[in-house]
Parts: C-alpha cells; structure tokens; sequence
C-alpha cells in the first residue's frame, strides 16, 4: 500500500500545475520516478524468496550398506596455478579422495586448464600422501580430512571434544601416527614447492595452446607399509584438456563437459559433485547426506542436484567485503528450497548426471540422433546408452585405444557439430554457467534441494581485497545480465515453463545488476536537486513524508531484522548496505555494460579467475578492518566520486537552509545524503584520514573531484 501512495505521489506532478521557482525539472523527477519503480519492482521479485523458506535434516545412517550405494565422481577445477596455488588445490583433492564412502566407488577428476606440468606433479605427489593419510583418517575415525585444515588445528579435530572424531582408545598409537603423517605431509608440501623453485615458469602462454592430457595418477613410492592399501584408493585422474588460440573454451563450463566425456568412458558414475579448486571437504559424510536425497523414492525421480552452502574460512570476524554472501546462501537459496529448489552455485553440489545428459536418453534414441548431440566417440555413447560402469580392469590395463579416446573426448573440436553446452552438459549462454544451467533444469522439470547442515560440509576461501571483489562481481553481473536480456529472461522463458514464484526468483538474480541504475540516480540527482535548494520530496509537514519515511525506514528494519535472526551482528548489516552502494556503483554497472554489449555483438565473452594466493599486507589491513583502495581508477572513480557530491551537497544544503530557510521541504534529502555518507565513511577515511599503501590515491581523489564537479555542473544545466 505504502509503495501504491508513493507512486501516486510521482505520478501526481504530471497532473498538478506548480508555478514555483523552485520547481524540480521533468527530467529529475522522471530519474527519481524510474529508480523507486525499479526498486519497487525488485522488492516485488524478492517477495518470492520469502514464500515458503524451507529447512531440511538428512538421516545418513538409514542408507543402504555401502555394498549398495551409488558410485560418486569427483570434479575439480582449476585454471592458472599462479593464482590458485597448487599445494592448496592438491588439499583439495585429497580430501575429496578421503570422503566417507566406499573408495572404490569415489573417482576423483582434476581439470587443469592452465596444462601446468607443476599441477601434473602435484598431483602425482598428492596421490603418495594420500595413500598415508587415507588410512590415518579412517582409523583414527578423523572429520577434517582436508591436510591443511587438520594441520593447521594442530591436528585437534572439532568432533574430538563431542567425541565423535578421533578413536582416543589409544593416544600414544595416535599421537605417533599423527607425527608420522605430518612429516610426510611436509614432504609433500616441499617437493611440490621445491620442483615450483626448480622447474616451474609463468604458464600464461602455454595455458592457452597445448594438447589434451588425461593421466592415470598412481603411486611412485615403493614403501611397503602404503602397498597394502593401494587396491582401496579412490580412482585419481588428471585431465587438461586440449586449448588453442583459435578456438573458443567456454572457461569453467567447457572445462566440466569435458571431464563428463571422459569420466563417461572411465566411471560413469550417476552422481558427480563439482568442486572449486579451493572449496575442499570439511566433512567426509557429504556424499552419504546427499544420497540421502538422491536415493529418497519420493523425490529422486525428479531431483537432478543436492546444493550445499559455501562456507570460507578466511573471513575475518568484521566481514568488511560482505564475503560471506550471507544475503544469497541464508535467505536467497532457502527461499528456492520451498518452490522448485534453489539454483546451482558453481561448486559444492551433487548433481544427477542422467539431468546433464538430457531427458532424450531415458525415452531411446537411435545412435546417430545421440551422436548429433553427444559427439562421435563409440566408446562414450555406448555407455550412455547402456547406462553401464566402465570395468577398472580396462582403466587400469593402460591400453593404447583407451588413452587416445580419452584425449579424444578431451580435444577442442570434440563438441563441433554437437549440442554440448547449448542442450546437454553444463551450458554455454552466459558466464553465470552455474544459474544458467540451474535455471534450465528447472525449465526442463527437474527439482532440486539445498541442503545446510550444522556442520559445513564445504570449506573454502572468498574474496578478501576491494580489487578482486569488484572484479569477479563485474563478471558475476555480465554473466547474470546476459540471460536476464536474452530469449531465456526468466519472466517470459521461465514463467511459461516453472512456478511463477520460482520465475521470479531467478528473475530477481537475473536482473540484481540492474540495481546499478537507481542507486545511481540517488546518489547523483537528489544530491544535485539539494545544491541547487531544488526539492524532490514532499515536505516534513506532508502525509507523503511519512509515507516515505515508512518505506525507507521498514527496508532497513526488515534487513537489520534478517541479518540478526541469522546469527550475525548490526556491523554485519552496516557492511551489507555499504557493499551493496558500492558494488552497484562500480561492478554492476560495468558487468552491465558488458552483458548488454555482447548482446550486440560487440565484445566477446571473458574470464580471469579469482587470485587465490594471499598477500600479507592486505591480509593484515583486512584483518584490521580496513578498506585496501589498492584498485583500478576504472572502479575507483564512480565511488570516490559519489561520495564527495554527496558529501559537499550535505554541506552546500546545510549552509543554503541555515542561510535562506526552507528545512521543511529540503530535510528528507538532507537525510537521504547523511545516511550515504555515514555508510560511505571507509571510502571519507582511505581519502583523507589515512596514509597507508591502502589508502585512495591522491590522484584519483582529485579525477573524482573534478568527475563530481563535471556531474553537479552538467546536472544542474539540465536539472
């Protein structure tokens, strides 16, 4: 109702004759118009997610005996080991092969994109410790089994305090195997570090051109104490999969559809959980939780993936950057449970891998039908037909044929002429690989569950400085952008063929981007209107203030109010509204710009992925709970820029009512530009009050300068 009276308000001025001076322009009360109904309308979206939130429990211990399970394969990711330290990507592998489930039913697949020889051999080196840590875990009965993580504890497992963890029945057994175990780990982490010193050189340019690999990792040591357990190790492939200039990869999607193909030839499990190269295994019962779901006869026909939370590690308590995303994972994802379920979030899922290879194969097809989707490898389509496990006597025969359809599968122009990444696999349309797809199993019928058990099932790092926030936030937006202007917007392509609740959820994803505009328009035209003693909002003495006032003031409430029912603090929800001006200000509009550009052909989809190596001196400032400004002008400007005509608006606004009079109908905008700048204060501190390395460059305080005063004078012409 209050949202009905304040778009009766705007609309009012058009009928109303008003001879004041004073009077705002068309134009500003048009902008002003057009950003309270695109957030009335994005309210109206979210409302979906609030519908019919969902919590769920799992029963593990009512499986079948393991004889009886389904086997799971493994997917893990990784691009450039410059940026994703190799030593932390092989802590991620080896935890997946220590999942709590039989090992001869876990085949664990790594993607190396970059084609890395340090990978190769990280990976060779991972699988000798594996075949010590492996045992170690079991028999001590240990819950963190990802290396890093129980070492850095000093290896004091959380379950150990309830009980639930380490066997204690004999400490000094325990004690000493730990010793043993921790030692070859640091063997490990040297030899990997120790050929990176020796042999490794910058593998930009071979990571876009080199032939396809996959490897069979097994072990190279010779102690007898590991022989005895090498027939119950989980199956460990490497796979980098072919990449020439003139040919076009399709970044993380392409890369998972091209272990599909080769583990279709290798395990062809019906399961597969995807993993980032970081994200790794804080609880080894993930995959018998996950049955629990895929295995349940009233949903499992339809349910194509079990999501589980991503949960980081190195978040500092403050949570300056909004890192955590609690916004998406505590309210968005629990939300989508209730409908259909919630969309795929790039990593840390089960996914079904009938639901990837389409409907089409459980109703027949004839071979040449499924070669047209599925590509020309005999070896591959006749395990999807038969929907049959490959025999590990042939992976492990080392037989010449079977190495070379492998690579094959693996090659750059394998998918010519099929329909991968377009009908089948993990899909092509946009950057967003993970909503895409997501979204189009919901279109096809497929269901889905999130599930977020008191124990994070997966553990990872997030981003900790302002510059890599910013830039994967720009290609989260491209991407999310790119599908909400295309034939699949969600509010006409999925509207026609899912729940209308569950359109308008991944509508409001799609089209979060576009809160770039109206935050935008408040924090320039009202600021503007202000200097010039111009009012766009009724006065204090006016029902339509408060009317304002309630919508403003219950938007706040409602979020203050999630933030804490979900276990966090005010500050949270301080950084919450801050990264969100400032996100809307910089990344969403670029990603934005961006989507809308390849939409008109006139720039190419691209990817960096996320640094993952940690620098010190921002690690130490972030801990601290300092903003490092240390990123491009191209970010730097808008933001800076926003905030210093906000703030000489308060000033010029101030000293025009104290001079002229006229509180009453300037207060409301007065109040808006308090509240941007108090949330703006990190941004005043790194212009002003700080000298650090962090701080905002003198520079690009005074091009923000002069882009504001470009701003307030060009504006005040129109306005």
């Amino acid at each position: 109702m209050a949202l009905i009276i304040l778009i009766r308000y705007r609309a009012s001025f058009f009928f109303n004759e008003i001879t004041s001076t004073d009077k705002p322009t068309v134009l500003a009360w048009l902008l002003m118009f057009l950003a309270e109904l695109m957030l009335s309308f994005s309210w109206l979206l979210n409302q979906a997610y609030r519908w019919r939130p969902v919590t769920r429990t799992a029963f593990p211990e009512r499986l079948p005996e393991d004889s009886k399970l389904p086997p799971i394969d493994v997917f893990v990711c990784t691009a450039d080991p410059d940026k994703e330290p190799t030593v932390e990507v092989m802590n991620t592998v080896i935890s997946a092969m220590a999942l709590d489930y039989p090992s001869e039913k876990v085949h664990v697949y790594l993607s190396d994109d970059a084609g890395s020889p340090l990978t190769l051999y990280g990976m060779r080196e991972a699988y000798d410790f594996a075949r010590w840590w492996l045992p170690f875990c079991k028999r001590f009965g240990i819950k963190a089994r990802c290396p890093k993580a129980y070492f850095m504890d000093d290896g004091d497992d959380d379950s150990e305090a309830d009980g639930d963890g380490v066997n204690v029945r004999s400490s000094d057994e325990y004690d000493s195997e730990k010793r043993k175990v921790k030692e070859k780990y640091e063997l490990f982490k040297a030899r990997v570090n120790g050929y990176k010193a020796r042999c490794y050189k910058d593998s930009s340019l071979s990571s876009r051109d080199h032939p396809s690999t996959v490897e069979l990792i097994g072990g190279s040591s010779a102690d007898e104490v590991v022989q005895a357990d090498q027939q119950n190790m989980p199956l460990l492939v490497y796979v980098a999969r072919e990449k020439r200039p003139s040919h076009h990869h399709h970044f993380k999607a392409g890369a998972l559809n091209v272990l599909l193909r080769v583990s279709g030839v290798m395990s062809n499990s019906h399961y597969v959980l995807v993993l980032d190269c970081d994200m790794y295994c804080n609880d080894p019962s993930s995959a018998r939780q996950a049955m629990c779901f895929h295995l349940d006869p009233k949903i499992s026909p339809s349910l194509s993936f079990v999501q589980f939370p991503q949960r980081f590690y190195n978040i500092s308590e403050n949570d300056i950057y909004d890192s955590k995303m609690r916004s998406y994972f505590w309210t968005s994802l629990r939300g989508m449970d209730g409908l259909k379920g919630p969309g795929l979030s790039g990593t840390g899922f089960y996914i079904k891998r009938e639901s990837l290879n389409g409907k089409s194969i459980r109703q027949g097809t004839d071979v040449m039908d499924l070669r047209k989707l599925f590509g020309n490898s005999k070896e591959f389509i006749k395990y999807l037909q038969q929907n049959d496990l490959p025999s590990r006597n042939v992976i492990l025969g080392n037989s010449a044929a079977f190495w070379k359809e492998a690579q094959f599968l693996a090659s750059c122009g394998y998918e010519n002429g099929t329909k991968w990444g377009q009908e089948v696999g993990f899909l092509y349309q946009s950057v967003a690989e993970d909503y895409f797809t997501g979204f189009t199993l919901h279109c096809k019928g497929w269901t889905s569950v999130y599930y977020s058990p008191s124990r994070p099932q997966f553990m990872g790092t997030s981003t900790t400085n302002l510059n890599d926030l910013l830039i994967q936030g720009t290609r989260w937006s491209s991407g999310l952008a790119e599908v909400g202007f295309s034939g699949f917007c969600p509010l006409i392509y999925g509207s026609l063929r899912m729940p209308i609740l569950q359109s308008m959820c991944y509508a409001e994803l799609a089209f979060f981007p576009l809160y770039c505009l109206p935050i935008c328009i408040f924090a320039t035209i009202p600021q503007i209107c202000l200097l010039n003693g111009i009012a766009i909002y009724p006065k204090v003495s006016s029902t339509y203030s408060m009317v304002l006032s309630l919508v403003f003031v219950s938007s706040l409430c409602k979020h203050l109010y999630e933030v804490v029912a979900s276990g966090y603090s005010v500050q949270t929800f301080m950084n919450e509204q801050r990264m969100w001006m400032i996100r809307s200000v910089t990344s969403h509009v670029y990603g934005t710009m961006d989507a809308i550009l390849k939409q008109l052909g006139m720039r190419k989809a691209s990817f960096s992925p996320t640094n993952k190596a940690a620098d010190d001196q921002q690690s130490k400032r972030y801990k601290m709970g300092l903003f490092d400004f240390q990123t491009s002008i191209m970010f730097l400007a808008p933001m800076v820029a926003a905030v210093i005509l906000n703030v000489a608006s308060f000033v010029g606004g101030i000293t025009r009512v104290l001079a002229l009079g006229g509180w009453d109908k300037l207060l409301m905008q007065m109040g808006l530009v308090l509240f941007a700048i108090v949330m703006s204060y990190p941004v005043i501190e790194g212009m002003v009050l700080r000298t650090d390395k962090g701080r905002v460059p003198p520079t690009v305080t005074l091009v923000s300068a002069i882009l504001s005063s470009a701003l307030f004078y060009l504006g005040s012409s129109f306005l």
